[in-house]
C-alpha cells in the first residue's frame, strides 16, 4: 500500500464520519484534505495523518474523539495492521508486512516511471537558465545554474509539466561589436582593442575564423569586422553548446536576441516595436523628455523604466519586454528565469514587466537568484585568464561529482566545493556514497543469479525485518519527494533523499541476505528480498537521473 492508496483509504473512512457530524461535509472532502506523512519516530508506525485535527473544528467535534472513530474504521481496512491515536488527535498507522512489502514489486514493474507524478500537469513552463553571453567560454557561475536548471527541468517534466529548456543568446548590441573587433585584431596580429575581450580563446577563435575564411584580410574593413564577428560568434556559440552537452545539459531552444530586433516582413516592425505598442495598449506607457517609459512602479518596481531613449534607441529593458511577451505568444503561461547572484535588481523589474503586460506577477513569472560558488584550489582558465571555466572544472572533477554537488545545496546559499572530498572513493563523498549503493544493488543481483536466486516468487509478507520496514518506508516516499522538489524548485531535496535511502540500503545489506549461505536452500524469502534489492536500485537510478548524474553498475 503506497501513500496515495492509504490516503484514499483514509478518505473513504473519514467521509461518512464527517457527513454524520455535519450534513454535506462529506461531499466537500477530497484527497487534497488528506495528508499522509512518515512519523519522525518510526516506532510510532509507518504513516501518520492529522486529518482529525484538521477537520474537527469545522465539524464541531472533539478532535481526539473524531480521531478514535477514524482509527476504528481504518483498523478494518485490508493491509493495515494497527492504528493508534496519539496526543490531541494524531493518527498513527502501521501496515502489515504484505501491504508494505508489495511496493517492491510495484517499483520494479514501474521501472523508470516510478516517481513520476502529475502534480504539475496542465502547467506550460518556459525555463530559461545559463544564458551566457556568446563572447567567451562559460565560467563557474554558469556551471551552477546549468546543473540546477537542468535538474529543475527534469523534476518538472517528471511531474507532468509541459516544459521547454531555453537559453537566451544575447547576440545583439555593443558587446558583440567589441567581440568582433577583438577577434579581428587577433586575426591581424594586432593588440586587443582597449574595450575588447582579452584571452587566448580569442586567439583560438581568430585562427579558426581564418581557417574558415582565408580571404578575410583582403576584404574591406567593414566586411572584415562583420565577417570576423559573425564567424567568431558562431564558433563561440557552438563551443558553449558543446560544453553544455558534455556536462549532460540539453537545451530545447537557443533563442537569439537578434530575432527581437529584426523587422518582420508582414508588419514591417520588430518584436520590440510591437512590445512597446502592446504595453501602451495596456495603459502603462507614457512619454517624458522625448523618451518612452513604462510605469513599472505600479507593479512594485523601484523606478519607472525607459524603454526607448530620446535618441530613438531601445534599452535592454525593451528587449526584456519583447522577450517576455514572446514567451507568452509561444504558449508558455509560466516563465521561470534563473539568474546569477549579480542580478538581484532584475527580480522586481521582471515581475513589474509581467504586471505591465497584463499578467499576474505572483503567478505567471518566477525569478530565482543563485548565489556564488567557488572551488578550493581551482585555477583560473589559461585560455580566458580571468575566469574558472566549466570545461576545466568538468575535466578536473568529473561531470557526476560536479553536477551532484551543485544540485545538493539550495541555490540561494553560497557554496564552496572541496575537490579533495569530491575525488575520494569513500563514504565521505556524497555522490560516491549514493552511486556505490546503486552499484551494490547490481552486485547483489549478479551474485543472486550465480546462486540460483531469481524473482520467480514474491511473498511480501516475509519482509518483516526492521531494516526492511525502514527501507520500504523510504521507497514509498520517492514520488512525493519528486513532486515536492518540483513544486519548490529545489533539486537538493532529491539528493538528500538519495543519501538517506543509500544509508538505509547499506544497513539492510549488512543484515538481510539475498543469497543463501553455504548449502542453504534458496527460499521465497531470498527471492522476495531480491525484489526489494532491485526496487532500491531502481529508485536510486531514477533519482540520480533527475539530477543528471549517472548510475554505474560497477565501481
Amino acid at each position: 500500500m503506497d501513500p496515495q492508496s492509504l490516503a484514499a483509504a483514509v478518505l473513504d473512512v473519514v467521509t461518512p464520519l464527517a457527513e454524520q457530524r455535519r450534513p454535506g461535509a462529506g461531499e466537500e472532502l477530497t484527497l487534497d484534505d488528506i495528508v499522509i506523512e512518515r512519523p519522525k519516530n518510526r516506532d510510532h508506525g509507518d504513516w501518520a495523518t492529522n486529518v482529525a485535527l484538521k477537520l474537527a473544528k469545522g465539524l464541531g467535534t472533539n478532535p481526539r474523539e473524531f480521531a478514535a472513530d477514524v482509527a476504528g474504521g481504518l483498523a478494518e481496512v485490508n493491509g493495515i495492521a494497527s492504528v493508534d491515536v496519539a496526543g490531541p488527535g494524531f493518527i498513527n498507522i502501521r501496515l502489515d508486512a504484505a501491504a508494505a512489502g508489495a511496493l517492491a514489486k510495484t517499483i520494479v514493474e514501474a521501472g523508470p516511471a516510478y516517481g513520476t507524478n502529475d502534480s504539475q500537469a496542465g502547467n506550460s513552463i518556459n525555463l530559461e537558465f545559463v544564458s551566457a553571453n556568446p563572447t567567451g567560454p562559460m565560467h563557474i557561475g554558469h556551471t551552477r545554474w546549468a546543473a540546477l536548471g537542468d535538474a529543475i527541468a527534469r523534476l518538472l517534466l517528471a511531474s507532468g509539466a509541459r516544459l521547454v529548456r531555453e537559453f537566451y543568446v544575447n547576440d545583439a548590441g555593443a558587446q558583440m561589436q567589441r567581440f568582433g573587433r577583438s577577434v579581428l585584431a587577433s586575426a591581424k596580429g594586432e593588440p586587443t582593442p582597449e574595450d575588447g575581450y582579452p584571452g587566448a580563446y580569442i586567439d583560438d577563435l581568430a585562427r579558426r575564423v581564418l581557417e574558415a575564411e582565408p580571404d578575410l584580410l583582403s576584404l574591406s574593413p567593414e566586411e572584415q569586422e562583420s565577417l570576423a564577428l559573425e564567424r567568431g560568434y558562431r564558433l563561440q556559440l557552438a563551443d558553449l553548446q558543446e560544453s553544455l552537452e558534455k556536462f549532460n545539459v540539453h537545451f530545447d531552444v537557443f533563442f537569439s536576441e537578434r530575432e527581437l530586433h529584426e523587422k518582420l516582413e508582414e508588419s514591417g516592425s520588430s518584436l520590440i516595436d510591437q512590445a512597446v505598442e502592446r504595453l501602451r495598449a495596456q495603459g502603462h506607457v507614457f512619454e517624458e523628455d522625448g523618451a518612452i517609459w513604462v510605469r513599472t512602479t505600479e507593479f512594485g518596481d523601484d523606478k519607472d523604466r525607459v524603454i526607448r531613449r530620446s535618441n530613438g534607441e531601445y534599452t535592454y529593458f525593451a528587449a526584456d519586454a519583447a522577450y517576455y511577451l514572446n514567451k507568452g505568444d509561444r504558449g508558455f503561461a509560466h516563465k521561470i528565469y534563473l539568474l546569477g547572484a549579480d542580478h538581484h535588481g532584475y527580480v522586481h523589474r521582471l515581475k513589474a514587466l509581467a504586471g505591465a503586460a497584463g499578467d499576474d506577477p505572483d503567478k505567471d513569472i518566477e525569478v530565482l537568484i543563485g548565489q556564488l560558488v567557488s572551488v578550493n584550489g581551482a585555477r583560473l582558465s589559461k585560455r580566458a585568464g580571468n575566469i574558472i571555466e566549466l570545461d576545466d572544472l568538468r575535466e578536473w572533477l568529473g561531470t557526476d561529482a560536479l553536477r551532484y554537488s551543485l544540485a545538493r545545496y539550495p541555490a540561494d546559499s553560497p557554496l564552496t566545493l572541496d575537490p579533495e572530498i569530491l575525488q575520494k572513493r569513500t563514504n565521505d563523498n556524497p555522490v560516491f556514497y549514493v552511486q556505490y549503493a546503486h552499484a551494490r544493488t547490481h552486485n547483489v543481483a549478479r551474485n543472486a543469479a550465480d546462486s540460483g536466486v531469481d524473482r520467480s516468487a514474491f511473498a511480501p509478507e516475509l519482509l518483516t525485518h526492521e531494516t526492511e520496514s525502514a527501507l520500504l518506508g523510504a521507497l514509498q516516499e520517492f514520488p512525493r519527494v519528486v513532486a515536492f522538489a518540483a513544486e519548490v524548485r529545489e533539486p537538493h531535496r532529491v539528493a538528500r533523499y538519495l543519501e538517506e535511502l543509500a544509508g538505509l540500503y547499506h544497513r539492510w545489506y549488512d543484515t538481510c541476505r539475498v543469497t543463501p549461505l553455504g548449502d542453504e536452500a534458496v527460499t521465497d524469502l531470498h527471492r522476495t528480498r531480491l525484489w526489494l534489492n532491485d526496487a532500491t536500485g531502481q529508485v536510486l537510478r531514477n533519482g540520480l537521473s533527475l539530477l543528471g548524474v549517472s548510475a554505474p553498475e560497477r565501481m
